[in-house]
């Protein structure tokens, strides 16, 4: 099979190699890759991972091969899942928890969006509890965590306040932000949970808002910047507070319910996808060039061909 592997030799630090075909376990299923997409993580990975390493969490696709064991969907069913590696290639071998079947009225290139920047939206929210009558707070929200922040927030009935450029503020509206301002310094709190994804002043700024009781979770840093912590941030004013950092590995089991639920959303008409940028594969080049420079607001999907 053909698939995406890092290449220092390339210019685009990836080429197409023909590999030996995936050997799935009893639990595992063997997926024929459809489409793909890009998070903002691989981008460090690309960088630290060594030669022959194949890159790619996100893939959308059809079961070749059910699982052994008799576990998850038949073989031809259209399925979403999340791997940690080996997603940017023809056929993936992938464990059933870590799959959800599509319903009819998702496509490949939509679906293709979820699983890293949904999964990881869902459950850094639900480390704030219960959020319905509660104000939350998300940074970073044009992204497409973000995007997925504001919407699932909203349905779980949160007053959102979002921080974003103001070219992004009619859209983030519409998806459910109640208040869009474009600094978090600007961001009138208390906010009982705070989304945080730029780290620097951005993280400072976010404990000076936390209620007390409330929660900061720290899933990412864009802007590079440390930042220094001490307890008198915290007291007086936020006594209880917590700092919790998240990564998706890490975060347990049920990827693939999860994964379930947030197609269910669509489904239902209350949650919207954004596909920025549609490329097949051959063009990695491209859409990481456009990744890096932040040149859209959405995601960009790779598609395979069958």
């Amino acid at each position: 099979m053909l698939a995406l592997v890092i290449s220092p030799e390339s210019a685009a630090g990836l080429r197409l190699a023909e590999l030996a075909e995936p050997q799935p376990a009893s639990n595992e299923a063997l997926i024929s890759v459809r489409a793909t997409s890009l998070n903002r993580g691989e981008l460090r990975l690309l960088a630290i991972r060594q030669n022959g390493w194949i890159p790619g969490q996100d893939i959308v696709g059809v079961v070749e091969r059910a699982a052994a064991d008799g576990s998850g969907p038949a073989v031809g069913a259209r399925v979403a899942a999340l791997v940690d590696q080996s997603g940017w290639a023809e056929r993936v071998a992938v464990p059933t928890d870590r799959l959800a079947v599509l319903p009819d009225n998702v496509g490949f290139a939509s679906a293709a969006t979820f699983p890293v920047a949904g999964t990881t939206a869902l459950r850094t929210l639900r480390l704030g509890g219960d959020l319905a009558g509660q104000r939350v707070l998300i940074t970073g929200a044009s992204g497409a965590v973000g995007r997925f922040q504001v919407q699932i927030a909203r349905e779980q009935g949160a007053s959102v306040t979002a921080i974003a450029a103001a070219r992004h503020a009619e859209d983030l509206r519409g998806l459910g932000a109640e208040q869009v301002v474009e600094s978090i310094g600007l961001a009138e709190g208390p906010f009982s949970l705070i989304t945080e994804s730029v780290g620097g002043e951005s993280l400072a700024h976010a404990i000076e808002r936390v209620a007390p009781g409330g929660t900061i979770v720290m899933f990412g840093s864009s802007s590079g910047e440390l930042t220094p912590i001490g307890f008198r941030q915290f007291v007086p004013g936020h006594e209880g507070a917590r700092l919790q950092t998240f990564a998706y590995y890490t975060s347990g089991s049920g990827i693939g319910a999860d994964i379930a639920s947030l197609l269910a959303l669509v489904t239902a008409g209350r949650l919207e996808t954004r596909v920025a940028l549609t490329l097949p594969w051959t063009d990695i080049a491209l859409a990481l060039n456009a990744l890096r420079e932040r040149s859209f607001s959405g995601k960009a999907v790779l598609t395979v061909p069958e």
